[in-house]
């Protein structure tokens, strides 16, 4: 009988052992996870890595509104930094890819910007176009009232073929053309307070406000997207412009 003490200790000190060695495997480093914290595991790997992939993928905006409003020469001051003034409407579709500085943090985003370039006048602009669109910007012509009257029928266009819930911004182009104004500031901006769309004046010939625009409308996207699981950031963001641009097929200034 004194004999078989000391080999139940070791028995006791084996399974003790082994108790440990388990414990490690299902708990510590190399561990080994059962199939529903496997899942859970592989599952939040793969949402991490969608956000870093979404985080780079580009914000497509849209310029609308009648053929010589200015919505080319607004994205080229934007994108290119440059004006140039023509009566010639452009033919076929114009796309350029901006790359931008959010916040002045150095996260870059990048902006694709598509523009109707003349199409509208031939009513030829398909679902296809909006699919996919965070956010419009309308464009109107401050010396054509009724270029700012047809807003409503491209806002019924967006409600009709957009997403819902994409971001919008009116804006009103030529606002250096003071001599030759039709529609005073006061009554667009109530307009676009009466359908709860951002608003503001630009010109491309000088600059004025473009930027802002491009800014606000990608602040709104951010700040909508902010809730989203596919983005992250939001806040309304200073955009400072650094170089990158990509163009597809474009001509004159409409």
């Amino acid at each position: 009988m004194r004999r078989a003490r000391p080999r139940l200790r070791r028995v006791r000190r084996v399974a003790a052992v082994e108790r440990t060695e388990k414990n490690r495997r299902t708990s510590g480093g190399g561990a080994a996870l059962s199939p529903a914290g496997g899942a859970a595991a592989a599952a939040a790997g793969a949402d991490a890595q969608r956000k870093i992939l979404d985080r780079y993928k580009p914000i497509k905006v849209l310029l609308l509104g009648d053929a010589g409003v200015g919505k080319t020469c607004v994205l080229q001051r934007f994108a290119d930094g440059t004006f140039v003034s023509s009566t010639r409407a452009t033919v076929g579709m114009d796309l350029k890819r901006t790359t931008i500085d959010l916040d002045g943090t150095g996260e870059k985003v990048t902006l694709q910007i598509w523009d109707t370039a003349g199409q509208e006048r031939f009513r030829t602009i398909t679902s296809s176009y909006y699919r996919g669109a965070h956010g419009i910007i309308v464009v109107y012509d401050t010396t054509d009232s009724e270029t700012f009257e047809h807003v409503k029928t491209w806002l019924h266009e967006i409600d009709r073929y957009a997403s819902e819930n994409v971001n919008k911004l009116l804006v009103g182009n030529k606002s250096d053309l003071t001599s030759k104004r039709q529609v005073e500031t006061e009554s667009a901006k109530e307009f676009a307070e009466s359908v709860n769309i951002p608003f503001l004046e630009t010109s491309a010939k000088n600059a004025t406000n473009v930027e802002d625009a491009f800014m606000t409308m990608a602040g709104e996207i951010k700040k909508r997207m902010a809730t989203a699981p596919a983005m992250e950031q939001g806040n309304k963001s200073k955009i400072t412009v650094s170089g990158k641009t990509e163009s597809v097929k474009s001509g004159g200034c409409c």
